[in-house]
């Protein structure tokens, strides 16, 4: 099932040809992206969603299109959705470069897709982790602002390579860390740890995106007398906490089981609770 929309809130034929061949997003991965979930028509976090994705194209230098446009892109997709059949809905918001050799015009669209089998599985059951080398310092960002550290990029070609190294180990996910063993994110995901009712998760400035998800349950867990912190922790922390989550916005705060082989904490009464004061904000 898939939903696309342009920019003007049309929708088109999500299996009819969308992009020339000349599209520096196809030809570099020269472009943006978000993905949202939406719950019975009601898009999640999609200011923040939005204030990200200004944030990729600001480090990108991409010319954004407004951003009323990408919400009436967004309402178009979500009012052509089927709710009565599938009451979830992963949304992408996808910007490229233009095409090369162009005048700069920004390529747009907005796609519904269904939550995928798996995403669910994940969800439910937890996953296993291991931890891969990402092969940069945390204070790469500051130095060498040209990496685009802090951008959602399109070029996720090293993500999925880590993902599909993950499987053949036999495991779920991935959580990468630094050059000086301190955890950085997942390919598609913020870690989070606890620890007497602490909530802890990498800080931005180390390279990684800012989670829509995470902070959602930042807000939540705060509002509930938990304290909260940003700042850098070792993968041996992992292993020293009381819990850990991988935080995304389609798997919401998953459950890790296992990192390295190594059974890690996993109460199931505090996953509840954690996920609880998620869902608290919707």
């Amino acid at each position: 099932m898939r939903v696309l929309a342009l920019l003007d809130g049309t929708i088109v034929d999500p299996e009819a040809p969308l992009l020339r061949a000349d599209d520096l997003g196809v030809m570099r991965g020269d472009g943006i992206f978000e993905t949202i979930l939406v719950v019975d028509r009601r898009p999640r976090e999609l200011g923040p969603h939005l204030d990200r994705l200004a944030n990729s194209a600001r480090l990108m230098g991409i010319a954004l299109p407004e951003r009323a446009a990408w919400e009436r892109a967004v309402r178009a997709v979500v009012d052509d959705w089927p709710w009565e059949t599938d009451p979830e809905m992963a949304l992408k918001l996808v910007c490229t470069r233009g095409v090369d050799g162009g005048d700069g015009t920004p390529t747009g669209f907005a796609m519904g897709m269904q939550v995928g089998a798996e995403t669910l599985r994940k969800r439910n059951e937890g996953v296993s982790a291991i931890t891969l080398e990402r092969g940069y310092a945390p204070d790469l960002t500051e130095r060498a602002p040209w990496l685009l550290l802090g951008a959602k990029s399109l070029s996720y070609a090293v993500n999925m390579a880590a993902m599909r190294e993950a499987e053949s180990r036999g495991v779920d996910e991935v959580i990468f860390t630094a050059t000086d063993g301190s955890v950085l994110e997942g390919p598609t995901s913020n870690v989070v740890i606890a620890k007497d009712r602490v909530l802890c998760t990498t800080p931005p400035s180390s390279g990684i995106l800012k989670g829509t998800t995470q902070g959602a349950l930042f807000r939540a867990a705060e509002e509930h007398g938990w304290r909260t912190r940003v700042e850098k922790f070792d993968t041996a922390d992992l292993f020293a906490a009381d819990g850990v989550w991988l935080a995304s916005s389609v798997r919401l705060i998953t459950q890790v089981r296992t990192v390295d082989g190594t059974p890690v904490s996993a109460d199931a009464d505090l996953h509840a609770e954690l996920c609880k004061l998620y869902e608290s904000n919707y």
